[in-house]
C-alpha cells in the first residue's frame, strides 16, 4: 500500500468522516443508544416542526406542475393558439428541463447547505409558474415549463435526503408516504380551486383569462411557502431552531441505526463508480422509467380523460378532486404498513396491483361508461405507493453520501425519461379514446411489479450474505462505522429494508 513517504498523501479522515462525527469525536463508540422516551419525544418534535413544511412544498410540487392540466380544459389551447401535438410537447418539456440539471442538482444539494440551496429553486419555481399567467404563444410557455422543470428538479432527491437524515430506517417509509401523498392532497385541491375560478368567472368578462389567475395564485403562493422553507428549514441536526443543543446531538444519536449518519460533503469517486456498478442502481431506473411513462401521461391527461368520458370542461375539473383522495390514502396506508410490518415491497405492490386495474378497466370500457371510467381513473391514483417504497429505498437502502445522491440521480433521471416519453403516449389522431396510450400504461406497470419482486429477491439475498460476515468469530465491527460514509456495500452493519 502506497504511503506518505513514497509520495502519496494518506486519507484525510475529515473527509471520510460524516457530518455527525462532530458530535461524537471524543467517543470512540458514538454513545449510548436512547431510551424509548427520549426517542418518542424527539420525534414527536421532529414531526411536528419538519413534517408540516415537507408536505406543504411537495403539494406545491405536484401542483405547481400539473396546473396545465387544469387549464388545458379552461381555455389555455386556444387562447395561445397551440395546434397538433404542442400541448402534449408541453407535458414532456417540463421534464427536459428537470433532465438537464438532475445529476448537477443532487450533487449542489451535497455540497451546499441543504435547505437553503433547495430554498433557492422553491423560491424560483413558484417565480417561474407566475410567469406562465403572461404566456402569449407555444414558445413562451414551452420557455416557462422548461425554466419551471429546473427548479422543480431539486425537490424529490432533496426530500429523500432530508427523510433519511432525521428519521430511522422504520420511520421513513411512513414518512415518505406522507409527503409523498401531498401529492393527492395538492390533486384535490387544485381541482376545487380550478373549478371555482372556473364557475366563478363562467360566462363573465373578466380582465384576466381565468387559466392565467390560476397560474398566478399558485404560482404566488410558493414564492411566500419558499421564503418560510428559508427561514425555518434546518440544513441539518447542528443548525436547527427547534431543538435544544442537548437535543440536536440525541437527534443524530437516534438515527445511528440507520449506519448512514447525516451526510458528508466530499465527491468520492469509488462511492460514484460503486453506484453505477451496482446492479440494483439499474433495477431502480428501469422502475422510475418504466412506471413514469404512465404518470406522464395521466398528470397532463386525466382532466381531459374526465372530460371525454362523458362530463363537461368545468365538471371535470371538480371530478378529479377524488382521486387525489385515493392517492394520499393509499400513501399514507402504505407507509405506515411498511413500518409496521417491516414489508416495504409486498405492502406497496398491493397500490400498484389497484392502479394497473384501474388501467385495464379504462382501456377496456366503452365512454358511454362515464362512472366506470371515473371510478377506473380514481383506481389509477393508487398507482404511486411503489415508486415512493423505491425512493424510501434510496433513504434506507443505499449508504454513502456521493453514492446515495448518484443514485437518487439515476433514478430521477429515469424518472424524466418516463415522463417525457408518458405525453406522447397521447396522440391527437388517438382522441378520444386514446387506446394506445392506455395499453402501454398496463404494459408499464405490469413490468414494474415484476421489477418490484427482483428487487426484493436482490436485497434478500444481500442481507443473508451480510448475516454470515457478521457472525464470523474473526469479523469486528469498525468503531463508529455508521459515521465514517460507508457505502451500504462497505458496511456489513447496514441491513436491506425489504
Amino acid at each position: 500500500m502506497a504511503t506518505e513517504e513514497e509520495g502519496v498523501a494518506p486519507p484525510n479522515p475529515v473527509l471520510e468522516e460524516d457530518e455527525a462525527m462532530r458530535a461524537f469525536s471524543g467517543e470512540a463508540d458514538g454513545g449510548q443508544d436512547l431510551d424509548e422516551e427520549t426517542n418518542a419525544r424527539l420525534v414527536k418534535i421532529i414531526d411536528r416542526n419538519m413534517l408540516p413544511l415537507l408536505c406543504t412544498i411537495y403539494g406545491l410540487n405536484f401542483l405547481d406542475k400539473t396546473t396545465l392540466s387544469y387549464a388545458s380544459v379552461m381555455g389555455l389551447q386556444s387562447d395561445i393558439g397551440l395546434t397538433g401535438d404542442q400541448y402534449q410537447w408541453l407535458g414532456s418539456i417540463f421534464y427536459f428541463g428537470y433532465l438537464a440539471v438532475e445529476y448537477p442538482s443532487s450533487r449542489l444539494l451535497q455540497k451546499y447547505p441543504l435547505a437553503k440551496y433547495s430554498s433557492l429553486n422553491i423560491i424560483l419555481w413558484g417565480a417561474t409558474l407566475a410567469c406562465f399567467a403572461a404566456v402569449k404563444d407555444f414558445r413562451g410557455a414551452a420557455t416557462v415549463r422548461f425554466f419551471l422543470g429546473v427548479f422543480e428538479a431539486v425537490v424529490t432527491p432533496g426530500f429523500a435526503l432530508f427523510t433519511s437524515q432525521w428519521y430511522t430506517k422504520h420511520e421513513q417509509a411512513s414518512r415518505t408516504g406522507i409527503w409523498f401523498g401531498f401529492n393527492g392532497v395538492a390533486m384535490i385541491i387544485g381541482g376545487v380551486l380550478a373549478y371555482c375560478i372556473a364557475k366563478g368567472t363562467e360566462g363573465q368578462v373578466t380582465a384576466i383569462e381565468p387559466w392565467r389567475l390560476l397560474f398566478l395564485v399558485t404560482g404566488c403562493f410558493t414564492v411566500v411557502v419558499g421564503i418560510a422553507f428559508l427561514y425555518y428549514m434546518p440544513d441539518n441536526q447542528w443548525n436547527v431552531r427547534f431543538l435544544t443543543p442537548k437535543d440536536r446531538i440525541l437527534a443524530v444519536q437516534r438515527i445511528r441505526q440507520n449506519q448512514q449518519g447525516i451526510g458528508n460533503k466530499h465527491f468520492k469517486m469509488y462511492q460514484f463508480k460503486e453506484a453505477l456498478l451496482d446492479p440494483m442502481t439499474w433495477a431502480f431506473a428501469f422502475f422510475a422509467c418504466a412506471g413514469n411513462i404512465p404518470n406522464g401521461g395521466i398528470t397532463n391527461f386525466f382532466s381531459q380523460i374526465i372530460k371525454n368520458s362523458g362530463y363537461t370542461a368545468t365538471d371535470s375539473l371538480l371530478y378529479s378532486a377524488p382521486g387525489g383522495a385515493v392517492q394520499a390514502i393509499s400513501l399514507v396506508i402504505s407507509g405506515f404498513l411498511s413500518d409496521r410490518y417491516h414489508q416495504r415491497v409486498y405492502v406497496s405492490c398491493v397500490g400498484l396491483a389497484i392502479g394497473l386495474l384501474g388501467a385495464i378497466l379504462l382501456a377496456s370500457l366503452p365512454l358511454t361508461n362515464s362512472i366506470g371510467r371515473l371510478i377506473a381513473f380514481y383506481l389509477t391514483q393508487a398507482s404511486p405507493t411503489a415508486f415512493v417504497a423505491l425512493l424510501s429505498f434510496i433513504s434506507t437502502n443505499v449508504a454513502g453520501s456521493t453514492k446515495k445522491t448518484t443514485v437518487a440521480a439515476i433514478y430521477m433521471t429515469a424518472y424524466c425519461v418516463g415522463n417525457i416519453l408518458g405525453p406522447q403516449t397521447f396522440r391527437p389522431k388517438d382522441a378520444p379514446r386514446y387506446i394506445p396510450a392506455e395499453i402501454t400504461i398496463c404494459c408499464c406497470w405490469g413490468a414494474c411489479l415484476v421489477d418490484m419482486f427482483v428487487i426484493r429477491y436482490w436485497y434478500q439475498a444481500r442481507n443473508v450474505e451480510k448475516e454470515k460476515i457478521r457472525s464470523d468469530p474473526d469479523y469486528q465491527k469498525v468503531p463508529l462505522s455508521e459515521f465514517k460514509d460507508l457505502t451500504d456495500s462497505e458496511n456489513p452493519e447496514l441491513v436491506y429494508a425489504l
